[in-house]
């Protein structure tokens, strides 16, 4: 673009504006064109969600199965707490970092971590008794969805009774107001999983107590040297934490506290 010769900045740019807008129109209509150009091209996807009538009842039945897997699937975290093995042992570990003093170590991810595989080694004959008699059969179509979940059911509820006080079974059976049940087969899940966590927190806190009486020891007689020897502005955790440690290392307290959790419920 050819400028007059004595033209200012100012005249010039009032010069330059409408070859640039006209240069920017032109872009913003060529861009355009190609736009519609590949969307002619392009074929976009519909989806549509509706209902239609069925002559078979079975479509109904394998929409419900599906609704009921995907429920299932989303309490499995629910499941897995307070149906097994878990609750005791992440409590355990969880009063043990606390008699211990460690603050955040081990995190609770490595005490999550600990109890879950923890878990899976306790429950590992009770999942070996549901994959024999429930999965397995189900898979070779040998007995129907509700007999594997009645066989799968067996094996956990008699875990659940053996780790159950029976006063905590029959708080919850007077709570819930229905008739006294003859036998363990008339119990009902809704009665037996809540009975069940509660005795597995009571064992839990027991456990907790012992776990706590030798470090508290540690720690009130570290408190009574210190006060004895006048550092009262000493905080005795410092001074106790390194002899609780290694207590806890020398007695070999990781094998004992493991072996003596996986023995509570091997005698339950």
């Amino acid at each position: 673009m050819i400028y007059p010769k004595h033209s200012t900045a100012k005249e010039r740019m009032r010069l330059k504006s409408p070859w640039v807008f006209g240069m920017m129109v032109l872009v913003c209509l060529a861009g355009w064109g190609l736009v519609e150009a590949r969307a002619a091209d392009f074929v976009f996807p519909s989806i549509q969600f509706g209902m239609d009538t069925s002559d078979d009842p079975a479509d109904v039945s394998v929409l419900l199965q599906t609704i009921f897997l995907l429920t299932v699937v989303t309490l499995a975290p629910s499941i897995l707490i307070l149906m097994t093995s878990f609750t005791r042992l992440v409590v355990v570990l969880a009063f043990l970092r606390q008699a211990l003093g460690t603050q955040q170590t081990p995190s609770n991810q490595i005490i999550a971590g600990l109890a879950l595989f923890l878990t899976v080694f306790i429950m590992m004959p009770v999942g070996k008794q549901i994959n024999d008699t429930a999965l397995q059969p189900y898979l070779n179509e040998e007995i129907s969805q509700q007999a594997a979940l009645d066989n799968a059911m067996g094996p956990i509820r008699q875990f659940m009774f053996k780790q159950t006080r029976e006063k905590d079974l029959a708080l919850f059976v007077k709570l819930s107001e229905t008739p006294k049940p003859g036998g363990r087969d008339e119990v009902s899940l809704f009665v037996l999983i809540p009975a069940f966590v509660i005795s597995e927190l009571k064992t839990a806190f027991i456990i907790g107590f012992v776990l706590f009486v030798p470090f508290l020891v540690i720690d009130m007689v570290v408190a009574s040297v210190l006060l004895s020897m006048g550092m009262m502005m000493l905080p005795p955790v410092m001074i106790s934490l390194p002899f609780k440690l290694m207590l806890f290392v020398l007695v070999d307290g990781w094998n004992l506290i493991i072996t003596s959790m996986i023995d509570s419920f091997a005698l339950g």
